[in-house]
């Protein structure tokens, strides 16, 4: 009985931490902003998304994570000159308030047009989000897509 007591704990937080593996946070965000493509493309492929497309003529990526009843997490990565730009459509809610939890302060009230949301995150750059009802027309679900622009003076180290 005592090792089911203690094993039993290790098993949930194993499962948790699988759970969360696909799910991008805002230090990866940041991570992926100072890093070039291959680091990106190394670092997502280790998160378990599948690159579903790699332009390396105009440098751009998109990759996708599946998750279960129909969830998804696509991102887009595109490399113009020194910069990255980055863009992350999902409609789980998990992965949206893991990221949104973190820049909620940041809520610039002066930008706000037309249903998007401006954050203007120090050190990181300018996070657009908007959110729209699910295609299918379930009210439970919701679409989320954030445009992520680094700041100017974040530039990829080679």
């Amino acid at each position: 009985m005592k090792k089911i007591a203690i094993l039993l704990p290790l098993i949930l937080l194993s499962a948790f931490c699988f759970a969360q593996k696909g799910a991008i946070t805002y230090e990866d965000i940041k991570f992926m902003l100072h890093n070039n493509l291959m680091q990106t493309d190394t670092f997502l492929n280790i998160k378990g998304y599948i690159a579903t497309k790699k332009d390396n003529s105009t440098k751009n990526r998109e990759y996708n994570i599946n998750g279960v009843n129909d969830t998804y997490t696509k991102l887009n990565v595109r490399l113009d000159g020194k910069r990255i730009f980055i863009e992350l459509e999902t409609n789980q809610t998990g992965q949206f308030a893991l990221i949104h939890n973190s820049i909620s302060q940041f809520l610039d009230k002066n930008a706000m047009t037309g249903g998007v949301q401006t954050y203007l995150v120090k050190d990181l750059g300018t996070i657009y989000v908007t959110e729209q009802d699910a295609p299918d027309g379930n009210p439970l679900k919701k679409d989320y897509d954030m445009q992520i622009v680094g700041d100017k003076r974040i530039t990829i180290n080679n």
